[in-house]
């Protein structure tokens, strides 16, 4: 049973005055898109960082940057996206016009 609530990493209880700083551990592996080691994060696809956590327990987080084609979408995402917007937007000047008459 906690006696008290429990904080995640980015909001945390502030340490009590005088009482000394605890730093924390990180480990950071990149990987490039051959799967090499590398230490310039823009040429990064996937990675791994390893954190401690308040009780000193390693925490890892993954990621993976690929890019995806949607099989179902005929046009480049982009498009899609821009014709989105403009949907959007007739339909806010549709609505702005019946507002305005009504």
């Amino acid at each position: 049973m906690s006696t008290g609530p429990r904080y995640t990493f980015s909001v945390r209880r502030r340490p009590a005055p005088g009482a000394p700083a605890r730093t924390r551990d990180r480990a950071t592996r990149l990987y490039d898109g051959a799967g090499e080691l590398t230490t310039d994060p823009r040429r990064a696809v996937r990675g791994e960082v390893i954190e401690q956590d308040a009780e000193g327990a390693p925490r890892r987080t993954w990621f993976l940057i690929e890019q995806v084609e949607l099989k179902w979408l005929p046009i480049s995402e982009s498009a899609f996206l821009i014709w989105v917007l403009a949907l959007f937007v007739t339909a806010w000047v549709i609505v702005a016009l019946v507002l305005r008459i009504f």
